[in-house]
């Protein structure tokens, strides 16, 4: 599960952030008033999304995502003139205040599937294919290049977007074009 930091100046402010937030089913891991405190639970967790404000009672929003480590997302809440003035990241998320709740659980939902992505991503390592497998997509491509005149990139191209329309690996396919094209 994804974890939420919240880091606002105001401990009060942090605390019902977080109270919001668990109410609406996000994970907290925690809430604190400062960029320090936030680091230092942001290095506990291996992704994660930092929700923060402008000013900090030790540092500004650009200081802390500086020094976040890999994987984390940040979400700056702030006045529009300050969105809108042209300083904010453009890899940084921003909603303005006043925050409407709806806008704030969605956002975050949609940056959770964004890091959970990324995670799935960084752990499935494609599956080394052995000779006879890769001796099937090349007689596929041969096939492919011979028949409809294709170039080895091409026909490569061909079976690779065949695999990703019809959900299957380019073994299947590559077995599906031989079986089509030799019947």
């Amino acid at each position: 599960m994804t974890g939420v930091i919240v880091v606002l100046p105001k401990i009060d402010d942090a605390k019902n952030m977080k109270n919001l937030l668990v109410r609406n089913g996000i994970t907290v891991a925690g809430a604190c008033t400062t960029g320090a405190q936030a680091i230092t639970l942001a290095d506990n967790l291996n992704d994660g999304i930092i929700l923060c404000g402008y000013k900090l009672t030790d540092m500004l929003y650009a200081q802390l995502h500086e020094y976040l480590p890999p994987g984390f997302e940040m979400l700056l809440i702030a006045s529009p003139h300050i969105i809108n003035g042209g300083m904010v990241e453009r890899e940084i998320i921003c909603l303005s205040m006043p925050l409407k709740v709806h806008d704030l659980i969605n956002t975050i939902d949609m940056m959770i599937q964004s890091v959970e992505r990324r995670r799935r991503r960084l752990k499935a390592k494609p599956k080394e294919r052995n000779a006879k497998e890769m001796e099937l997509i090349k007689d596929a491509k041969e096939v492919l290049m011979n028949r409809n005149h294709m170039t080895e990139e091409e026909a490569h191209k061909y079976i690779q977007k065949c695999s990703m329309d019809s959900g299957t690996n380019m073994v299947e396919t590559a077995q599906m074009v031989l079986t089509m094209m030799k019947g």
